[in-house]
């Protein structure tokens, strides 16, 4: 099939994958996580997950992970905290696999937590490091929110850096709201409590987008073309390469021709 048709197919996939989302809500967990910033890490080590925070689609209840407050329930001061980051890192880890294992059947919707540099396999990384041994999740259960809107409005639907555009085009608060930056620069400058909310605050935007979406007042920069593609060049295709319906077609037109025809002598 040509191109036109392939966008339509994908289109239609992408709205069908969606709206299953959406009938099985209450098997969804909308996950973010914050970390030391990947960038200008010239020893090669990997960045330190700081806190998670993972929210059920269905219910909105919502459970976090996060060093500052496993470092409160060990008794230690914000100045021994520093002192102890592995061991920290090493028992939120622990609380957040624990949680896995108990949701593993669960569909994980994320955005853009697709690779080692950010995402499912930095955690595992991370913990690895740490001495853990992380709970698969299979990649059927994983769906990437980011990709998902993309294949559902377009490639231009937002302009870049996507999320925080989202944000801003549809009125969403911004309160404790941070971009990658702001929460690396967060931990650097010992804001735990600052960094954590941000985490807990976009899971909220993630799961608000997810709604809109779904009632269809998300607000984008796509046309109605860059959402539903061309349709009438897509019929072209498939008129084309399909000998049964092109057969059916061609003898209606012929038909007509012929009706047309008549019709003329008759007057």
């Amino acid at each position: 099939m040509g191109q036109a048709w392939n966008n339509v197919q994908k289109h239609r996939q992408a709205k069908g994958k969606f709206y299953e989302l959406m009938s099985k809500a209450d098997d969804v967990i909308v996950i973010h996580y914050s970390c030391e910033s990947f960038y200008d890490r010239p020893d090669g080590s990997s960045p330190r997950i700081t806190s998670i925070a993972v929210r059920n689609l269905e219910s909105g209840q919502t459970t976090s992970f996060s060093i500052h407050q496993v470092a409160e329930r060990k008794g230690f001061s914000a100045i021994a905290l520093e002192q102890h980051y592995d061991e920290l890192e090493k028992l939120m880890l622990d609380e957040f696999y624990n949680y896995v294992r108990r949701h593993a059947s669960h569909i994980w919707l994320h955005w853009n937590m697709r690779d080692i540099n950010y995402g499912f396999p930095a955690i595992a990384h991370r913990y690895k490091v740490l001495q853990g041994e992380p709970e698969e999740i299979s990649e059927s259960k994983l769906v990437d929110l980011s990709r998902l809107l993309i294949a559902i409005y377009g490639i231009s639907y937002i302009q870049h850096p996507r999320l925080n555009s989202l944000v801003e085009k549809n009125s969403i608060t911004y309160r404790d709201f941070l971009d990658g930056k702001g929460e690396a620069d967060a931990f650097i400058n010992k804001e735990y409590v600052r960094l954590h909310q941000s985490t807990l605050r976009k899971v909220d935007v993630l799961a608000n987008i997810v709604e809109r979406t779904a009632n269809g007042s998300l607000k984008t920069n796509s046309s109605s073309k860059d959402i539903y593609g061309n349709y009438f060049t897509a019929l072209i295709e498939l008129i084309k390469e399909n000998p049964v319906i092109s057969g059916v077609l061609g003898l209606i037109s012929f038909v007509s021709a012929v009706i047309g025809i008549i019709s003329v002598f008759i007057k």
